[in-house]
């Protein structure tokens, strides 16, 4: 299996499109630009959801969904929002053989839809705060498109909050970013980069956007989520108003925040290598696989016995594990066929093991380990967070190593074609001089980072002054 995968020096691109075939995550759908999310795939979205569902309820969300079509009309209602999207919109105009008297915009985001039904809920501040997700697909018809990165269909979540006042909503969107941040990293084990979007870069119709911009192996930057202020734009576009607590109306002020299937890409390459996929264990829908190693012609019902026995005690302390007890495929065959679907823990077990009381732990990364069948209880987790740690401090080395301090324009113009990677340089604020270096070099402005150097300089194209440094990157 492994030897199907391209090596990821030779071609990065096909390396990733072989480890999620592979891996058996997602194949190619009939239909063009989208995919199928296989069960393997599909357990790591379970995650996903299971893990953020679980954050954004401790901070009093609660879940709806709506529909995913979308009148025609409201799409129109945000100037910047239609102007935004318009490229992007599939639009249902035949229904029942019957051409519709409105067009329907089969949802790329549900700001309007979820706004009408707003403008009917809200009357009071007693309505306030408004703190709804929504787990649902959407479909945005994109060109070019990579299976999880981009897709014309995709799964995500999206939360639409109104507030009473300004300063609550701002502080949602940094809430729920740090949701993100920690999910991201906890989790995922993936370093983040938190910052701001440029004007240029901002959601289409919102006031400020934020982001966790993260670091693949080939050293381009992926957006890892979004969190926008949209203040009252949407409020006013939809006559969402409240009576406040003086007796005045006024429109509330609004979030918006989401997450895409696109982070199981991130976590694809930011761990995986040239053997095949690898999963931080606290993101494993299955952390464990206990695989025995059984004699042919032989009675190995004592070894499958300690093998069942293993997995109940690993169950015990909250670990998730299997027995692959499959008959018909050597002990090798399995090994290599975990390996590459990036089981955090291997576990092996044959009679001369069991006959000294112990079984061998092979992580996924790392060095093998004999463990006394007496102290699995404590050694598995152990193992896990061990390999949590390792693969975390591995991105967050490889990000820092490749972030750069750049001054001169020429050089970073030789660099980005040689050295990808995250340049920290000086810009203006000029919307201009961000669109030439996007289209002399392809690199964007991933953010404004929360940590930015903030120092008198030059910008790096027009030589205006410049008070900070931002990151440029090539992008997925």
């Amino acid at each position: 299996m492994a030897e199907r995968i391209t090596p990821r020096s030779e071609d990065f691109s096909q390396w990733y499109s072989d480890v999620i075939t592979q891996a058996k995550l997602a194949d190619y759908s009939p239909v063009r630009g989208c995919m199928v999310l296989r069960p393997q795939g599909y357990a790591l979205w379970e995650v996903v959801q299971r893990e953020l569902d679980k954050r954004f309820k401790e901070t009093g969300h609660k879940n709806a969904y709506f529909p995913m079509f979308i009148p025609e009309s409201f799409i129109n209602k945000e100037k910047d929002h239609v102007e935004g999207f318009a490229p992007q919109l599939a639009v249902v105009t035949h229904g029942g053989g019957k051409k519709l008297e409105e067009p329907l915009v089969v949802r790329p985001t549900s700001e309007t839809i979820i706004n009408a039904m707003y403008s009917k809920w809200i009357s009071s501040y007693r309505d306030l705060p408004v703190l709804i997700n929504q787990w649902a697909n959407v479909v945005r018809w994109e060109m070019r498109t990579k299976p999880f990165l981009r897709t014309m269909e995709f799964l995500w979540q999206e939360g639409h909050t109104c507030h009473e006042t300004e300063d609550e909503a701002k502080k949602e969107t940094f809430r729920m970013l740090d949701i993100y941040k920690q999910f991201l990293m906890n989790i995922f084990a993936i370093p983040v980069v938190p910052g701001e979007k440029t004007p240029s870069e901002k959601f289409a119709g919102a006031e400020q956007t934020f982001c966790l911009e993260l670091m693949m192996q080939d050293k381009k930057a992926l957006q890892g989520c979004t969190s926008h202020y949209f203040g009252t734009k949407f409020a006013k576009a939809f006559d969402i108003k409240f009576q406040d607590r003086n007796g005045q109306l006024q429109h509330v002020y609004q979030t918006s925040w989401g997450l895409t299937t696109r982070v199981i890409g991130a976590l694809i390459m930011t761990h995986s290598d040239d053997q095949g996929l690898v999963i931080p264990p606290k993101a494993a829908p299955t952390q464990v696989m206990i695989v025995p190693i059984t004699q042919k012609n032989k009675d190995n019902s004592q070894v499958l016995e300690a093998c069942r026995n293993i997995q109940s005690t690993m169950k015990s302390v909250g670990i998730s594990a299997e027995v692959d007890d499959r008959e018909g495929q050597s002990a090798g065959y399995k090994f290599n066929e975990w390996e590459v679907a990036g089981i955090p823990l291997r576990v092996e077990v044959g009679p001369r093991d069991l006959a000294n009381q112990i079984c061998v732990f092979a992580p996924r990364v790392g060095e093998k380990q004999q463990v006394s069948l007496s102290e699995i209880q404590s050694k598995t987790p152990e193992a896990l967070e061990a390999l949590q740690k390792l693969l975390y401090d591995r991105a967050a080395k490889f990000l820092e190593a490749n972030t750069h301090i750049e001054n001169s324009y020429s050089k970073f113009q030789e660099r980005i074609e040689t050295e990808s990677g995250f340049y920290q340089m000086h810009w203006c604020g000029s919307d201009k001089c961000e669109a030439q270096v996007k289209e002399e070099t392809k690199a964007t402005i991933r953010c404004i980072p929360f940590t930015q150097i903030k120092e008198s300089g030059k910008c790096i194209y027009c030589q205006s002054e410049s008070n900070g440094r931002v990151i440029f990157a090539r992008s997925y």
